[in-house]
């Protein structure tokens, strides 16, 4: 059984050698170049870091986001760069096929730092995702089921509590961010999130996956994991639901472009064993 929450501060991760971090940072420049036949489309090699937690870390951490440039002035020039760029079938489909975005959500995406792209053909999207692996009772671990989208429709996903980064974001900053949107619904008494989140020392590592994006068809993804395991107080011991904070809303001038994208509306959640987590 892992301490009680309040016996165990939130912890900070630890930053890596200048060796590693000069090797990330180019990785990182290199993402903007076009792939050579036959190599890996992620500018990241296939890789798992464990990373043990400590304290007092900086918060510009290796482990951070770094800012990502964005040239596209409106969803209709990013899409104007994309149709040449993509298989024409695939892209027609974005925000048309039941659980997938439109051009408008990566223009977001874009915009707010959360996804780089590639000037390639096909283009790569890069994308730093948190994955919060939430312990329960009985040793059990939170995952959503399945999201109920703005357009009416239900994407499945079978994974644990995950969200985008932002610049700048180190892992736990988005940990905590994530789930003050996704599960801050249910969580009573008016609590501050970063007081009921704790999270769990030496369970930090990185992985990169390559694969296709199944919110955008035909566009290749490279998905630089970082995951953490944590407890929070206050969470329904069964299956339950929540609804998301606008995810785009309050972020834009013109509001039309947040509400022109698909947005998740409402999050399903179940408790399941560790063998049962996906891998």
């Amino acid at each position: 059984m892992f301490p009680p929450p309040h016996q165990q501060p939130l912890t900070r991760l630890p930053s890596l050698p200048d060796l590693l971090l000069t090797a990330l940072s180019v990785c990182f420049l290199v993402s903007s170049s076009k792939p050579q036949i036959g190599s890996s489309r992620c500018p990241f090699h296939r890789r798992s870091i464990k990373i043990p937690a400590m304290s007092l870390t900086t918060k510009n951490n290796l482990n951070a986001v770094p800012p990502r440039r964005h040239n596209f002035a409106s969803p209709q020039s990013l899409s104007e760069w994309l149709k040449p760029r993509l298989p024409s079938e695939s892209f027609a489909s974005w925000g048309v096929k039941p659980g997938t975005k439109n051009v408008h959500n990566l223009w977001l995406e874009l915009s707010q730092g959360e996804t780089s792209l590639a000037d390639s053909t096909p283009p790569v999207r890069t994308v730093h995702v948190v994955l919060v692996l939430i312990t329960g009772q009985h040793g059990k671990f939170l995952v959503e089921s399945h999201q109920e989208l703005s357009d009416g429709n239900v994407r499945k996903r079978g994974r644990p509590l995950s969200e985008k980064m932002k610049p700048n974001e180190d892992p736990e900053s988005a940990a905590v961010r994530g789930i003050m949107e996704e599960l801050g619904s249910v969580i009573s008494g008016g609590l501050n999130i970063p007081d009921i989140v704790t999270i769990h020392p030496n369970s930090y590592h990185m992985t990169v996956e390559e694969r296709d994006s199944g919110s955008y068809p035909g566009l290749p993804g490279c998905y630089v994991l970082h995951t953490l395991r944590a407890t929070v107080q206050g969470l329904p011991e069964g299956d339950f639901s929540t609804f998301e904070v606008d995810e785009y809303g309050g972020h834009f001038q013109d509001n039309n472009l947040a509400h022109q994208a698909v947005s998740v509306k409402k999050h399903y959640w179940t408790w399941l064993p560790a063998h049962s987590l996906p891998s």
